[in-house]
């Protein structure tokens, strides 16, 4: 084999080692002898070997666990607090030249960095309202991390507040301070329904009552009417003879029953209960005459 062909098949190698390929959910940082050179894209990339490097960087979404720990609360409990931080680098070339030459191993330092940021919120609150306050830690746990990341090149996409823990002791007296309001929210909502149901027994007895009143009324008030007319037709067509009238009402319901009715001789009454019967009034010795 001749120089020309040794060249060629050295070229050859050189240029397939210098082969390089950037996926799409990375970018590249070209070094010529440890110094930045320029910035590889997604795709087809080459390189000198031995005189250049080229390093990729993840670009997608990512997440980091800050760990559990140990924090006391603003009334001197302890309470076991995790989070998780998503983040991703984000693509252009400058923030990517930061995530590397701005800062030693992101990752760590944001896991970290989220940890004494949660101190320092939890510190300030109590249990309880660190327990009902989630959104907001999360909220103050974002703007911290974004502030300070800020010259990493990084996006802080959000925080989430994983857990808050408060010894085993404390668990067991805040369950039953929970049981105990629950069991007297049951007991008032108890008692208000039973108020509820007496006091509409009381309306309905007394629209009962209402009602028999009215009934009482409305009766009454008929028999004064009837008796009103009874009384005009007596005057109309038995001048004189209204009480007669009402005797003899009398008279005709006791005899419905067989009662017995000593009614006195020589009184009117004789006369009507007989002209009813269809007999004729009895004479007196001196009529007979």
């Amino acid at each position: 084999m001749n120089l020309v062909g040794l060249i060629v098949v050295a070229a050859v190698i050189i240029f397939m080692m210098g082969i390089r390929i950037v996926r799409p959910t990375h970018r590249g940082l070209v070094e010529r002898f440890g110094k930045y050179n320029r910035f590889a894209t997604p795709g087809f990339n080459w390189i000198i070997p031995v005189v250049e490097n080229l390093y990729q960087i993840n670009v997608t979404e990512q997440m980091v666990d800050a760990e559990p720990q140990e924090i006391i609360t603003n009334d001197n409990l302890n309470a076991k607090v995790d989070a998780q931080v998503y983040f991703k680098v984000k693509a252009d070339e400058e923030d990517v030249k930061n995530c590397q030459y701005s800062v030693n191993n992101y990752q760590w330092q944001i896991v970290n960095l989220a940890r004494t940021t949660l101190r320092n919120i939890i510190g300030t609150l109590t249990l309880k309202s660190a327990n009902s306050e989630r959104g907001k830690i999360n909220a103050e746990l974002h703007k911290t991390l974004c502030e300070e990341t800020a010259s990493w090149g990084l996006e802080i996409v959000r925080t989430e507040l994983k857990e808050i823990d408060p010894p085993k002791d404390v668990q067991e007296t805040m369950n039953k301070v929970v049981k105990a309001e629950n069991e007297k929210i049951a007991a008032i909502d108890f008692a208000t329904a039973t108020e509820t149901a007496a006091d509409g027994q009381k309306r309905a007895e007394i629209k009962k009552a209402e009602g028999i009143k009215q009934a009482r009324i409305l009766a009454a008030e008929g028999e004064a009417a009837a008796i009103k007319l009874v009384n005009e037709a007596a005057q109309e067509y038995f001048v004189g003879n209204a009480q007669l009238l009402r005797k003899l009402e009398t008279v005709e319901k006791s005899l419905q029953n067989n009662a017995k009715i000593v009614v006195p001789a020589g009184t009117e009454l004789v006369n009507v209960i007989g002209e009813m019967a269809g007999i004729l009034p009895l004479k007196n010795k001196d009529e007979k005459k």
